[in-house]
C-alpha cells in the first residue's frame, strides 16, 4: 500500500471514462484504484517475453518480462521442451528456478490471463556458462595523417528493437584507440556505429567519417522508436563524408575539415536520423546550434565548443522526442526534435544566450551527462542539465547557479517524500562538493562544503539499514541519507549500480565486477571473464540495465579481444514482481542516454529498494 504521505505514482493521473474505454479497446491495462488513476498512455516498445535461462551448478534460473500491457493479475507456467515444469502457476514473481536442468534445456513460458493459458513465448536465451556472447567484428584500423596507427575497441552500446520483431538489438559504437578528450590535440580515427542482432548478425555499419572527431564528448547517439512505427531509429551528429548503412555519403565525400591539431572547427554540421533496420540516412538537417565563432564558447582551440549531450524525452507526455545539446562550461543550447512522417520538426530550442535567459544564471551550469524525468509532476518530461533544468516547453525551469559537475542522479531517492529527488557533485573547488536538490524547483535540501574537484557521485538504495537511497561521492568518506546524515562507511566504488541479486537493494557495479555493499566490507558477486570496461578511469560497461528476463539488470561488457559483447544475467531467484523496467519510460530513456559522455546508470520513476511499496504499473501503449 502507498503510505498517505507518499505521492500517487506519477504514471497515473485522473483518467476519464472515455479514455479508459479507449485504452481497454486497445488492449491496454488500466488500474481499478479509487479514485481511478491513470496517466496519458505513453508509447513504449512492443516487446516479446525476453525469456532467459541462466545455468548454474544447481539448475537453471528461468526469468521473463512482466509487460506493461499485461493484466495486473497475470500468472505464468514454465515449459521445458513443451512439458510444464512448475506445479502451480507462478504468481508472485516472473522467475522460476528449475532444479537440475541442464545448460541446454529449452524453455518457454505461457501467460495465464483470466484463467486461460496463452500461447508459448519466444524460446529462452540460454546463458549456458553464466553469460551470453553476441559476436561482433571490429572495423579495420588505419593511420592518421601524421602517421599514427590505430585499431578499434568496442565502446558504448544501446539497445532497441530495430526490425520490429519484439526482440532487442544492439547498437554499438566502435571507438578508435586514438580517441581524444576535447582538451587533447591530435588526429583521431573515425567513429563507427554498428546495428547488431542477438545472434551476431550485423544489420548495418555507419561510418561517421573524418569530420566527426572521436571521443566521449563528440559522438553521442540515441536509439529509440521516435515515430511510433514499431521499429527504432538511430540519431547522431554527422558531417561531410559520413557514410550511412547503405554506403550513401552525407555531404561532400572528399571534404576534410580537420586542422593541423586534429580538431574540426569549420565545415557543416548535421543531425541525421538513420533507419534502424537498414542504417539508411532518412533525414538530415543542420545541427542546432551551429558552432558559430569558436572562441565564443570559452576558448579558441576547440575544447568547449564541441561538448555535446543527447537524450530522449516525452515532452508532450505521450510520445518521445529527441534531445540534442551543445555546451555546458559557458553557453548551453538544447534543441528538441520530433521525428514524424519521415521528417524532422524542431519543437523548441533553449539557449542560455537568448534574451529570456541572459543574466539569470543558466550559463555554465551543465554536467557531463543529462537526466530526463517528470520533475514537476505535470505528466511531461523535463531535462535536468547539471545545475539547471529545462521545462517540457523549452523554458528554463530553475538554476542553482552551482556550476558544472561530472555526475548526477535523478530518481525517486526518498520514498517518504512526494516526487523525484536529485543528487549531483561539483567540479568547481568554489562550489558545494555535493548537493541534494528538489528537482521540481531547484531548492537545495542540503549541501556539503566546497572542497575540491569532486569527480564522482552515486545515489541508490544499497543499504537496507536506511530508509530510501543512500548517496556518496569521491570526496566523502560516508554514505548519507536524504537529510544528509551519515549512515556508515563509503562503498568500495563510486561508479555504477545494478539490481543483481534477489533483494530490492541495488548492487555496486565498477570496472568488470559487481559487489554487494556491507557495513564492514563489500562482497564480490560477479567478476566478468576476459572482458574490458570502457572510457578510461570511468570504467563503465558497454551497457547495463534491465534488458532481458525480469526486472533485474543485465551488464554487458566487450570481451578483451573485442570479438563479442558478453552479457551477464543474474542467476539468483527473486520473490519480487515488478513490471519490466523497459516499460517505465523514465528508466527506458535512461537506457537511451546512458552512453552520453560520462555514462551514468538509469533510474526508474518510482522507488525500488528495501521496504518498498508495491511497484506501480505503467499506463502505456505499443505501436
Amino acid at each position: 500500500m502507498q503510505h498517505p504521505h507518499r505521492r500517487r505514482p506519477r504514471t497515473r493521473l485522473l483518467l476519464s471514462t472515455v479514455l479508459a474505454g479507449a485504452l481497454a479497446a486497445a488492449g491496454l491495462s488500466t488500474l481499478t484504484a479509487t479514485p481511478a488513476e491513470a496517466a496519458t498512455a505513453r508509447q513504449v516498445e512492443k516487446l516479446d517475453r525476453g525469456v532467459v535461462s541462466v545455468h548454474t551448478d544447481a539448475g537453471n534460473l528461468v526469468s521473463w518480462r512482466w509487460l506493461g500491457t499485461d493484466p495486473n493479475d497475470v500468472s505464468f507456467n514454465v515449459y521445458r521442451a513443451g512439458t510444464k515444469v512448475n506445479s502451480t502457476p507462478v504468481t508472485g514473481s516472473t522467475n522460476y528456478f528449475h532444479s537440475a536442468g541442464p545448460a541446454q534445456a529449452d524453455y518457454t513460458v505461457r501467460a495465464i490471463v483470466g484463467g486461460v493459458e496463452q500461447a508459448d513465448s519466444v524460446h529462452a536465451i540460454q546463458f549456458r556458462t553464466g553469460y551470453k556472447d553476441v559476436p561482433i567484428s571490429p572495423p579495420a584500423g588505419g593511420t592518421t595523417p601524421d602517421g599514427v596507427a590505430y585499431t578499434y575497441e568496442a565502446n558504448d552500446a544501446s539497445v532497441a528493437d530495430l526490425d520490429g520483431d519484439g526482440a532487442l538489438d544492439f547498437v554499438l559504437k566502435w571507438q578508435p584507440t586514438n580517441a581524444k578528450d576535447n582538451s587533447q590535440s591530435g588526429y583521431t580515427g573515425n567513429t563507427i556505429i554498428d546495428g547488431i542482432k542477438l545472434d551476431g548478425t550485423r544489420l548495418w555499419r555507419i561510418d561517421l567519417g573524418r569530420n566527426i572527431r572521436s571521443g566521449a564528448h563528440y559522438t553521442q547517439f540515441q536509439v529509440y522508436d521516435y515515430d511510433g512505427d514499431g521499429k527504432a531509429e538511430v540519431a547522431a551528429k554527422t558531417a561531410d563524408a559520413t557514410v550511412d548503412g547503405t554506403g550513401a555519403v552525407i555531404g561532400s565525400s572528399s571534404a576534410d575539415h580537420r586542422n593541423s591539431s586534429g580538431y574540426v572547427l569549420s565545415g557543416p554540421e548535421y543531425l541525421t536520423m538513420f533507419n534502424g533496420q537498414t542504417g539508411k540516412a532518412m533525414g538530415t538537417v543542420d545541427y542546432v546550434p551551429a558552432r558559430g565563432t569558436v572562441s565564443s564558447w570559452g576558448d579558441s582551440y576547440g575544447n568547449r565548443v564541441d561538448r555535446f549531450l543527447a537524450g530522449t524525452a516525452y515532452l508532450d507526455g505521450a510520445r518521445p522526442s529527441l534531445i540534442m545539446a551543445r555546451g555546458y562550461y559557458t553557453r548551453s543550447v538544447i534543441a528538441a526534435w520530433d521525428w514524424r512522417g519521415g521528417a524532422f520538426t524542431r519543437r523548441w530550442t533553449f539557449d542560455t544566450n537568448s534574451s529570456t535567459n541572459t543574466g539569470k544564471g543558466f550559463d555554465g551550469q551543465g554536467s557531463h551527462s543529462l537526466s530526463v524525468g517528470d520533475v514537476d509532476n505535470d505528466g511531461k518530461d523535463e531535462i535536468v542539465y547539471g545545475a539547471m533544468a529545462v521545462d517540457d516547453n523549452g523554458n528554463g525551469l530553475w538554476t542553482t547557479k552551482t556550476g558544472h559537475g561530472d555526475a548526477q542522479h535523478l530518481g525517486d531517492l526518498d520514498p517518504g517524500t512526494s516526487g523525484l529527488e536529485y543528487f549531483k557533485v561539483s567540479e568547481s573547488t568554489s562550489q558545494p562538493a555535493e548537493l541534494y536538490i528538489n528537482p521540481a524547483n531547484g531548492a537545495i535540501r542540503w549541501q556539503l562544503a566546497a572542497c575540491c574537484d569532486n569527480g564522482r557521485g552515486v545515489a541508490g538504495d544499497i543499504y537496507a539499514g536506511n530508509d530510501g537511497a543512500e548517496v556518496w561521492s569521491a570526496s566523502d568518506t560516508n554514505i548519507r541519507d536524504e537529510a544528509g546524515a551519515t549512515k556508515g562507511r563509503e562503498p568500495s566504488s563510486v561508479n555504477f549500480l545494478s539490481w543483481w541479486d534477489g533483494d530490492t537493494t541495488r548492487e555496486l557495479l565498477d570496472g568488470t565486477h559487481i559487489d554487494k555493499y556491507g557495513t564492514s566490507s563489500d562482497t564480490r558477486l560477479l567478476t566478468g571473464a576476459s572482458v574490458h570496461s570502457n572510457n578510461g578511469t570511468k570504467a563503465t560497461p558497454a551497457l547495463s540495465g534491465d534488458l532481458f528476463g525480469d526486472w533485474r539488470e543485465e551488464v554487458v561488457w566487450a570481451t578483451s579481444d573485442n570479438t563479442a559483447l558478453r552479457i551477464y544475467s543474474t542467476p539468483t531467484e527473486t520473490t519480487t514482481k515488478i513490471t519490466t523496467l523497459l516499460h517505465d519510460t523514465m528508466y527506458r530513456t535512461g537506457i537511451a542516454w546512458q552512453n552520453t559522455a560520462y555514462n551514468q546508470p538509469p533510474h526508474p520513476s518510482f522507488f525500488i529498494g528495501n521496504g518498498m511499496p508495491t511497484a506501480p504499473r505503467p499506463t502505456v501503449y505499443t505501436p
